[in-house]
């Protein structure tokens, strides 16, 4: 979910690329695919251009602030990627909250309720990357899975929490399977950096 540059750091973290024996172990070709990618220049579109997602495509339009220019957004998106099974939601600071209702100033940071239940009935599962805010960060989560499980009838819902964010996973029934082996294979592989809950 693109939005215009805003002069604020808090899509810099990347701190960790400098700490190569801490992180690369985990996944060597991402580590060393993003720090390539951050060297030769800083862009989402390097991600695209270095394949570290393979057989992914994307949707990189900016989110329009203005709620009808938002709605054309979303179905054009959704066309776009009408054949995938998963579609990952990286909003810059996660699910709608309250001082920011559609259409406000601010609202192309955030993802919202009607539009993951357009994107569920569309038939995708959905992966939604979520900021925590200052709260404890147990209950937040718990709260925010429940309410999203609401939002995606037949659904389940597995938060995979890190210690700076979590993404809400919300798969199919036609997909338990693939889901369950995913979740599996990421909680493996990065073993104390990345925890699950079932809703």
């Amino acid at each position: 979910m693109m939005t215009p540059g805003d002069g604020r750091t808090d899509g810099r973290k990347i701190q960790y690329l400098a700490d190569e024996k801490r992180w690369r172990a985990y996944d060597p070709n991402l580590f060393d695919s993003l720090a390539a990618a951050v060297k030769r220049n800083r862009a989402v579109r390097q991600i695209q251009k270095a394949q570290i997602l393979p057989n992914c495509l994307f949707c990189d339009d900016v989110v329009p602030e203005s709620q009808s220019l938002r709605n054309g957004w979303l179905s054009q998106a959704l066309k776009e990627l009408s054949r995938v099974d998963l579609l990952f939601f990286d909003p810059d600071n996660g699910i709608e909250v309250r001082s920011t209702p559609l259409g406000k100033r601010g609202s192309s940071k955030f993802l919202y309720w009607d539009e993951i239940e357009t994107a569920w009935f569309k038939g995708c599962s959905l992966l939604i990357f979520q900021h925590f805010p200052r709260q404890n960060r147990a209950k937040y989560t718990a709260r925010l899975a429940n309410e999203l499980s609401h939002h995606v009838p037949d659904g389940k819902v597995v938060p995979l929490i890190t210690s700076n964010v979590v993404y809400l996973l919300a798969y199919q029934p036609r997909h338990n399977a693939k889901a369950e082996q995913a979740v599996e294979t990421i909680v493996k592989r990065w073993v104390g950096q990345v925890w699950t809950s079932i809703i």
